[in-house]
């Protein structure tokens, strides 16, 4: 069954599918769920985050034949809560009759920073100064202007894993050995801030964009965004939405998609990366959008409809992460002051259900709300004091 032949929209009180069982799992069974779906989740995990309160957790690795024939038999539209879900996996769900957003050739070429790369080019976006590295010769031939630089692995990198910052040829050829995998080696360049983009793009070629989120990462995960309400009309916000869209359009996406933009020094805009799937700049959309973006995801994947990015304030995202559990004098383990932080004003406590915190983590988020961003953000710096973390 194909796109054409599948029955749109998909009528309240029938089943979505999930790939992944984590936190954006999670959250999107909540928002497809209050809009008055069922969700199957399929996750290996036993504790997963999104299995605990989805309608079936169907227990299966990604690439489980009979668990991917269960979810195709329950779920006409299939969506998925990260980038390295097997394309191939995706591919049969399509071919046993599922529709699936986003569609295994988009997520292929993502799951692949080379193939990302090449591809964002192609359709006219710039990105770093890089060259491909499948062998220790591709390091020997690479210009001297890549150095500094950072080598990233090609396939399975997240938070700032598979990464190293090589400030010579030998570094870089030590760090490919180590890595053993193929990669992408890109210039360093001088930044000056870094945003985000979170967009949804349903089957109808309709596109939706949330206001960009100015974002701070903290040894390669994310701490902060924050987001004007007022920002979207700026230069570079615009120039950031027609790149996004360039790159969904000729993806051909069909789903929630996050692309993520260095500003450099110099005012310029380049693309870091690309996620196909709902992203942590925009867990702000929860709380201070009419439509957050696993409402959207809900909405592509039962095709519904897009609805409304408008923002109802300004906001400020903080992450929570293990850390904030242990004491910082004894290194013990303890509660975060829950209490504290829902007594700042505008403060929305988002925990992930995770039975263990550990350094490093991702276990919630808290959003703070705002009338103006500095009012986000006086906010922000008092949940930042109780959880014990930089603002």
């Amino acid at each position: 069954m194909n796109e054409a032949t599948n029955v749109f929209p998909i009528a309240p009180g029938d089943w979505l599918g999930m790939i992944g069982g984590g936190q954006l799992g999670r959250m999107f069974c909540h928002a497809a769920q209050s809009l008055g779906y069922k969700v199957a989740v399929l996750d290996p995990d036993t504790a997963s985050p999104a299995g605990a309160v989805a309608d079936m957790h169907i227990q299966a690795s990604y690439d489980d034949e009979a668990g991917l024939r269960q979810l195709s038999a329950r779920c006409k539209s299939v969506t998925t809560e990260f980038e390295n879900v097997p394309a191939q996996s995706l591919q049969m769900l399509a071919d046993l009759g599922s529709s699936v957003r986003p569609a295994a050739a988009a997520v292929a070429i993502v799951q692949d920073r080379i193939s990302e790369k090449a591809f964002i080019q192609e359709a006219g976006v710039p990105v770093a100064p890089y060259v491909p590295v499948r062998s220790d010769l591709d390091l020997v031939a690479a210009p001297d202007t890549l150095f500094p630089g950072i080598l990233k692995a090609a396939r399975l990198g997240y938070d700032g894993k598979g990464q190293a910052r090589v400030g010579n040829r030998q570094e870089a050829q030590q760090a490919f050995a180590e890595f053993g995998v193929a990669c992408v080696l890109e210039a360093l360049l001088p930044l000056a801030s870094e945003l985000s983009v979170v967009m949804a793009r349903g089957a109808d070629g309709k596109t939706v964009f949330f206001p960009s989120a100015q974002n701070e990462h903290r040894d390669g995960i994310l701490a902060v965004s924050s987001v004007d309400a007022q920002s979207a009309g700026q230069a570079l916000a615009v120039q950031a939405v027609q790149s996004a869209q360039a790159i969904a359009e000729g993806l051909r996406y069909v789903g929630v998609l996050c692309v993520e933009f260095f500003v450099l020094q110099d005012g310029s805009l380049i693309v870091n990366e690309i996620a196909p799937r709902p992203h942590n700049s925009g867990h702000y959309t929860m709380n201070a959008s009419i439509s957050s973006q696993f409402e959207q995801q809900a909405r592509v994947t039962a095709g519904l409809p897009l609805g409304s990015t408008d923002s109802l304030c300004s906001v400020v995202m903080l992450n929570i992460l293990g850390d904030v559990w242990f004491d910082s004098s004894t290194g013990g383990k303890r509660e975060p002051d829950w209490s504290a932080v829902l007594a700042v004003p505008g403060a929305k406590l988002h925990l992930y259900g995770k039975a263990e915190a550990r350094r490093g983590r991702k276990m919630g988020h808290v959003n703070v709300l705002g009338a103006t961003l500095a009012d986000a953000q006086a906010g922000a710096a008092q949940v930042a004091q109780v959880l014990g973390v930089p603002f």
